[in-house]
């Protein structure tokens, strides 16, 4: 199997998938948001994220605020951060009007608190995150890829560019975020992003990594050929 250097992160909000990824060896952290949490039934965010905690066994995870108000944006910030010394505290990158959050991102990060800045798209959004962390603190900054990929751009070159503008901040790790299929893993793997997040479908293909194509084209036959059998298809002699 191709040995992978980039930290594979698990994302999602149901707690037995959680249980179960942070049981893998492989997975070295987590991720979720307030969507994956609503799909999932997530009623009591607290609760929720107190149980997840003591799943995943000290492993970074990331808890999303949800204020459109830098004040109380900051406010969530600091009680989610309190909730663990493994916690990274997901803050957008605009609020809803698009204003920029790069103060409460300072003030934040310069308070030790470590941030996730979400939903970065655009190479000059990565520079101004990068100009508001503070170097002695870690941070991660997840630009979404796959939303990238999903506009018909080619995502690779962006997320080169954006690792090499944070190279100022060496405590600041790039995420590679939203990928739609195992491809991305290699592709971000392949650039030297530090960090990637996914879906538990998309990670258990892990095992398919270097998979022999022959066999696996006889294997797709095979289920093909059985699910046909199991269905009972006759096609009538004419």
């Amino acid at each position: 199997m191709h040995t992978l250097k980039i930290k594979l992160f698990a994302d999602g909000a149901d707690l037995r998938g959680i249980e179960e990824m942070a049981r893998d060896p492989r997975i070295q952290g987590f991720t979720t948001n307030p969507t994956l949490m609503r799909k999932a039934g997530v009623k009591d965010y607290k609760a929720f994220a107190l149980e997840a905690l003591a799943l995943v066994g000290g492993k970074p995870i990331s808890f999303e605020v949800f204020a459109d108000d830098f004040p109380e944006m900051e406010r969530q910030a600091r009680e989610i951060a309190s909730w663990g010394e493994n916690v990274y505290v997901k803050i957008p990158v605009t609020n809803t009007r698009g204003i920029f959050s790069g103060l409460t991102v300072g003030i934040l990060s310069r308070a030790g608190v470590k941030v996730n800045v979400t939903a970065v798209l655009t190479l000059g959004q990565v520079l101004r995150v990068m100009d508001n962390l503070n170097p002695n603190t870690r941070a991660v900054v997840s630009v979404f890829a796959g939303r990238i990929a999903d506009t018909g751009l080619d995502p690779v070159p962006v997320m080169q560019d954006a690792l090499g503008i944070l190279h100022e901040r060496p405590l600041a790790e790039l995420l590679w975020a939203s990928p739609r299929e195992l491809l991305n893993v290699i592709q971000a793997d392949s650039i030297g992003c530090h960090i990637i997040t996914a879906t538990n479908d998309v990670l258990k293909k892990l095992s398919l990594v270097g998979k022999d194509l022959t066999e696996y084209s006889r294997e797709t036959v095979q289920m093909f050929y059985d699910d046909a059998r199991a269905a009972e298809y006759t096609i009538p002699t004419s």
